[in-house]
């Protein structure tokens, strides 16, 4: 076989693929909605690792189609769960409408969720970053529910020890992933300080949060207002982690679309424009409440980050579950394409040269905001 039967041959995989990816859609939508059933499928680029989109042509409406659990739940219980984050983030005015639920069935054994698509265009860094500061700053100003009110979203006891236990358990693929030596200290070292500040007693305020705030994940309308599309993982934590994940280099290298790297001096601006708004929101003395975590939520963002990568080199390369429920990282479930890019990513965002550039900038943020 030649190099281009070869390509061919993938080409050909990848369109048979898709066919039968749309023809699912077209069986759920007949079983679920009559009314949506024959409108034009637009199978939309494949741009990340959890879903697929469809777009319903001639309608407000995308499909978002799961190729995994990102948080290891059942496909009911996953589709549960994003509906929640879909719902519970709308009354902020800057994330689609959800629509309905499509339920796992026999012609889509994960469900989908039906969402209004939103008209504009990728995020832009830096100019689009007071928007999405404004977006963040709205979502993050919504009232917190009582207790009994906040399942199925994560809302556990206390959040920090939680997202530290997250970190931890990814940070088991370390050495599987055979990290450099350099990074591999730093990172050692950073999760010590995650752990001191684990210990001590005092925590930031809560309330709901994307915990998926990257720029790749807003389109910008004409007006200028950030829509945040991907609410896959929201819970009740902590406002700055999202702020970090907006603009940490590990979240602004990763979308080919929304792709910069910032200088501190930009970083500190867009933290500065979302006190800013939360004082406008919520008063004065809630912003300055928050600031002083800013830097210590930032480095463990950025550990989440870096140990998710270890985790998705050791698991990208095993086959594809054949359950509809649970975790799926095997690079089978998306274009050869995405998973280069992503491969590529993960070893920027492990190697010497970058871990040092983040372990400066918090030091320079540091300097700005305090620890």
């Amino acid at each position: 076989m030649t190099a281009r039967d070869a390509l061919d041959a993938t080409d050909a995989a990848s369109t048979t693929g898709s066919h039968a990816l749309l023809a699912s859609l077209r069986g759920a939508l007949h079983a679920r909605n009559a009314a949506l059933a024959d409108a034009p499928l637009e199978l939309m680029r494949d741009k990340g690792l959890a879903h697929h989109h469809v777009r319903l042509v001639g309608t407000d409406r995308v499909a978002r189609l799961p190729k995994q659990s990102q948080m290891g739940l059942s496909a009911g219980a996953n589709l549960d769960y994003q509906a929640a984050c879909f719902t519970r983030a709308a009354a902020s005015g800057h994330t689609p409408r959800l629509h309905d639920v499509l339920p796992p069935s026999l012609h889509l054994p994960r469900g989908g969720l039906l969402v209004e698509e939103i008209v504009g265009r990728s995020a832009r860094l830096p100019e689009d970053l007071h928007a999405i500061a404004d977006t963040l700053a709205r979502i993050h100003a919504l009232a917190l529910p009582d207790p009994g009110a906040r399942a199925p979203l994560l809302d556990p006891p206390d959040a920090l020890a939680a997202l530290a236990d997250e970190i931890g358990t990814q940070a088991g693929h370390l050495d599987a992933a055979q990290v450099h030596g350099h990074s591999r200290r730093a990172i050692d070292d950073a999760l010590a300080a995650l752990r001191r500040l684990c210990a001590a007693d005092e925590r930031p305020a809560r309330r709901l949060i994307s915990f998926d705030a990257h720029p790749g994940n807003f389109i910008v309308r004409a007006d200028g207002t950030a829509v945040l599309v991907d609410l896959e993982k929201a819970r009740y934590s902590h406002p700055p982690l999202d702020l970090a994940h907006a603009t940490l280099v590990t979240s602004t290298t990763w979308d080919v679309d929304a792709h910069a790297e910032l200088t501190p001096a930009q970083v500190a601006r867009f933290y500065d424009q979302w006190s800013r708004c939360i004082t406008l929101l919520e008063g004065e003395a809630s912003a300055l409440a928050w600031r002083r975590w800013f830097v210590s939520l930032r480095a463990a963002m950025w550990l989440w980050a870096v140990t998710w990568c270890a985790k998705w080199r050791v698991l990208s390369g095993h086959g594809a579950s054949g359950s509809g429920d649970g975790e799926d990282w095997s690079g089978a479930h998306s274009d050869d394409a995405l998973v280069a890019h992503v491969r590529g990513r993960v070893d920027d965002y492990l190697s010497p040269m970058r871990v040092e550039q983040v372990r400066d900038e918090l030091v320079d943020l540091t300097r700005l905001f305090g620890s």
